[in-house]
């Protein structure tokens, strides 16, 4: 399935629930929020995402704790549920997904070789987490698109399986 059709039935799920959604994107730069925007009529249920691609600005813009960030590295599940409850916080918004991860070229390690993708969506009003681990392969901008479309895949399965 294209992104273009995954965010759009992400938008039509949000808006019949009347929800709202914010991204949270380090791996990605943004291109979570770009796909969903050039949807015509996004402006209904997203209004603001965060590129937060240093550690600075998820402490900064989603208060996640440094001590965090430096125990479990940036690219890891604590780090990415933190990144999500921060976003939905700092932006009221019902929904958040976040991304963090290694798409290379370089950046990986044995433990986090290029590819890895932690993912994390959080729906607020439920303080219900679905969160994943992807290992990913292909150069830098295969793994950027197979993250938004997994990012955008596990928004529609938290929808999927709430009550909101």
């Amino acid at each position: 399935m294209n992104l273009a059709t995954l965010a759009q039935q992400l938008g039509d799920v949000l808006l019949s629930r009347g929800l709202t959604v914010t991204t949270a994107e380090s791996c990605t730069g943004g291109g979570i929020a770009c796909t969903i925007t050039d949807i015509a009529g996004s402006s209904s249920w997203f209004e603001r995402g965060f590129v937060t691609y240093s550690n600075a600005a998820k402490s900064e813009m989603l208060g996640v704790d440094p001590a965090l960030i430096e125990r479990d590295g940036a690219v890891s599940e604590a780090v990415v549920i933190a990144m999500a409850r921060g976003a939905c916080a700092a932006s009221g918004n019902d929904l958040a997904v976040a991304v963090s991860g290694v798409a290379g070229p370089g950046g990986g390690s044995p433990e986090k070789p290029v590819g890895t993708v932690w993912l994390a969506c959080y729906l607020a009003a439920e303080d219900k987490t679905h969160c994943r681990l992807l290992q990913l392969e292909g150069d830098r901008l295969a793994v950027r698109r197979q993250t938004i479309a997994a990012a955008l895949q596990e928004c529609l399965a938290l929808l999927t399986s709430s009550r909101t």
